[in-house]
């Protein structure tokens, strides 16, 4: 005995509902941050530019997940998983801004201070570790660990974006110390090389702080040189926001607020 079928009102509502969930409001792409304490710092009155950029962006259309974690390096941040968690979570349409390099100066090693080390440059060098349980690690250059992650956003569809660090209160002749002859230089060098968009976010930010003033730039900096306050945050925000604008081709221009 066959089984009777559905009035024809029922099957027009689930034909409806068929394509609803066929053609339905796409999920809307995630820019996912990655970096150290200068990008999230949870510990006010200290706070990292990625704890505040999302007020820059129309959130309706984007979601902004900040991944940084405070004291990583570009090797660390490896090292330790996090960038795994962070490229299983990427699909296509999402967006990668990674802003790395005031914990990689120390000659790396298995010591405390040098666990976060790097190799200085963009070349293919390599430093053959052996920690204390008897796991090796072979530790690279900077740039090899900068052009991991733009390679592996890319190839599951996202667009990778490299930021040069923002700049410490440091002064020299009346105006703030550059990265422009290390990390600032070797981040651009690798966007460069890569195909993919830099954020002079080194230079940016010091031209403000130049016109500043040390005295002002000071109220930025409560505890040290290096991190800010949620003042000092915005500020390396919307710098982050000019280089993006300043960018016609990055099509993470169009979540902006208007």
């Amino acid at each position: 005995m066959k089984k009777p079928l559905l009035p024809r009102h029922l099957l027009a509502a689930a034909a409806l509902l068929l394509l609803a969930c066929a053609f339905g409001r796409p999920t809307p792409p995630t820019l996912y941050l990655i970096g150290d304490s200068t990008v999230n710092n949870p510990n006010p009155p200290q706070a990292g530019w990625g704890n505040v950029i999302a007020a820059y962006f129309d959130t309706t259309r984007i979601r902004v997940r900040n991944n940084a974690k405070a004291g990583r390096s570009t090797r660390t941040f490896i090292s330790e998983g996090r960038w795994k968690t962070t490229i299983d979570a990427i699909r296509p349409g999402d967006f990668l801004i990674m802003q790395f390099g005031h914990n990689e100066g120390s000659p790396p090693d298995t010591t405390k201070a040098g666990r976060r080390g790097v190799l200085r440059g963009t070349g293919e060098e390599t430093k053959s570790l052996v920690w204390p349980d008897g796991h090796p690690e072979t530790v690279n250059t900077y740039g090899w660990y900068l052009r991991k992650f733009i390679r592996e956003a890319r190839a599951k569809g996202a667009t990778p974006v490299v930021c040069s660090m923002i700049p410490r209160n440091e002064w020299k002749d009346g105006k703030v110390i550059r990265a422009s002859s290390d990390f600032g230089k070797w981040a651009q060098e690798v966007a460069q090389q890569e195909g993919v968009a830099f954020i002079n976010l080194n230079e940016i930010t010091a031209l403000k702080y130049d016109q500043l003033g040390p005295v002002e730039v000071k109220k930025f900096f409560p505890g040290d040189h290096t991190h800010t306050n949620e003042a000092g945050a915005i500020i390396n925000a919307e710098s982050v926001v000019d280089g993006i604008k300043a960018n016609q081709k990055l099509a993470l221009r169009k979540y902006l607020k208007q």
